[in-house]
């Protein structure tokens, strides 16, 4: 016998439906909200600045501790390479949801050492400023720029700060568009200059006791006192402030490899003097003869390894090279060419695994003295087969970017400077740092 249809009583009938379009539409719903969550991820991942573009900088200063900080928008660049964080991952308070940043005026770090600020870095937006020591927010802030500075206009273009003598006293520059505002610290004193051979800034920087005005992607180097500026300026600031690939066709390599305050990757002499020091895709060789430098592509003369060295050292008229995992022995000609056998893994030649931060052998020894983070290791190049032994820790510098060493001892490279040391027991376990050298002018003979 045929079974009758079954026939849903009203109520549930309309229950069953209802449960159905609620499911249809949830999905629906969540289809919508993971697409605009996707969307969201990809436009912020487009949003994000990349500095080797040719970014005109908002504000620029020092940290505490010394490292450069480029601000863009929303974000902030740490150190001269590197990708951009957003700068409420270090200064939340700057840009929250009550009150969303556009962009930061200007910025600088007061260092003047008897100051009760010494140390602080001031950001400036619209008509405030914001005062941290430490990375923390100082109680009170922010406050109104006229409270603290007062004379100072709101909506500034830069500040850069001028300790004594480089300026008549300890002073903050101001810029605004034409209009340029000394501040002295001391007394809250203003004294508005005009600065008639240098354009508008739209930021400014104090580095290595020298003054730098940006325009833009450019930059000037401009006299603290009298806003002169000296020299073929402006000049690309991708050139020497950033390390990017895409140079501009202004700056000559000669210029920009000697010149950059970008950290080397590697340096090293050979035996008759030559000096070898490695940025990027570039380096630089000066003669041990006459101290002319010259500037090429590494791929130009190393063609196995087309860019970024990771260490060198120099031993037997040969150059080890060290990227990655893998170590690079070159023969010193024209041109260096590649020893037959090699690339080979740094643990097989060095007994340490890659990637190392440096090397060095000092004189005729046979020991290479290898630096992987915070420790030292030596390497006896004629024992086989090659064992890195000794282990020592780093007493005075923590992080090393290049070292080499020649007949006056150690030089260790950290940023922009050197420390020069007499021997590799001061360097490893000595007690005092040595005096700060700069890289660009006491190693290349830049003058800025």
């Amino acid at each position: 016998m045929a079974r009758k249809p079954v026939e849903w009583p009203p109520r549930v009938f309309l229950a069953r439906s209802c449960q159905a379009a609620m499911k249809i539409l949830l999905s629906t719903v969540l289809c919508l909200c993971l697409a605009s969550a996707w969307a969201d991820h990809d436009d912020d991942h487009h949003d994000v600045p990349d500095r080797c573009l040719g970014l005109e900088m908002d504000a620029v200063t020092v940290s505490e501790e010394g490292m450069p900080f480029f601000f863009k928008g929303h974000y902030l660049f740490k150190g001269f390479h590197g990708k951009a964080e957003l700068l409420n991952g270090s200064f939340p308070e700057l840009d929250t949801a009550d009150h969303p940043l556009d962009h930061i005026d200007a910025a600088f770090r007061m260092h003047f050492e008897n100051a009760e600020d010494h140390d602080h870095v001031y950001f400036f937006i619209g008509d405030k400023v914001f005062a941290y020591y430490k990375h923390k927010l100082e109680d009170g802030f922010p406050k109104p720029i006229s409270e603290v500075f007062p004379g100072i206009p709101d909506n500034l273009d830069a500040a850069v700060v001028c300790p004594m003598p480089d300026c008549e006293e300890n002073e903050v520059i101001f810029f605004k568009e034409h209009e340029i505002y000394h501040f002295h610290v001391g007394n809250k004193k203003v004294e508005h200059r005009e600065f008639k051979t240098m354009a508008n800034c739209t930021s400014a920087f104090r580095y290595m006791e020298h003054y730098y005005c940006f325009h833009g992607h450019q930059f000037s180097k401009f006299d603290s006192k009298t806003g002169e500026v000296h020299g073929r300026y402006p000049k690309e600031a991708r050139d020497f402030f950033m390390r990017c690939s895409n140079y501009s066709g202004e700056t000559d390599d000669l210029e920009r490899e000697r010149c950059s305050h970008v950290h080397l990757d590697a340096i090293t002499s050979d035996d008759a003097g030559n000096l070898y020091a490695f940025r990027g895709h570039y380096f630089l060789q000066r003669d041990g003869n006459n101290d002319t430098v010259k500037a090429d592509t590494i791929e130009t003369s190393f063609k196995e390894l087309h860019s970024e060295v990771d260490a060198v050292f120099s031993y037997e008229d040969h150059l080890f090279m060290m990227k990655d995992n893998n170590l690079y022995k070159y023969k010193v000609s024209e041109p260096h060419v590649l020893a037959e056998g090699y690339p080979k893994p740094v643990k097989d030649e060095l007994g340490l695994e890659g990637p190392i931060d440096a090397a060095f052998v000092c004189g005729d020894e046979h020991t290479a003295h290898v630096i992987k983070g915070d420790h030292i290791y030596d390497v006896d190049l004629k024992a086989t087969p090659h064992v890195a032994s000794n282990e020592r820790p780093l007493s005075l510098i923590k992080k090393v970017d290049a070292a080499m060493c020649d007949p006056h001892g150690v030089r260790v490279i950290v940023g922009n400077h050197f420390y020069h040391f007499d021997s590799i027991q001061l360097f490893v376990a000595g007690k005092a740092i040595p005096e700060q050298h700069r890289v660009s002018m006491d190693l290349f003979g830049c003058d800025h």
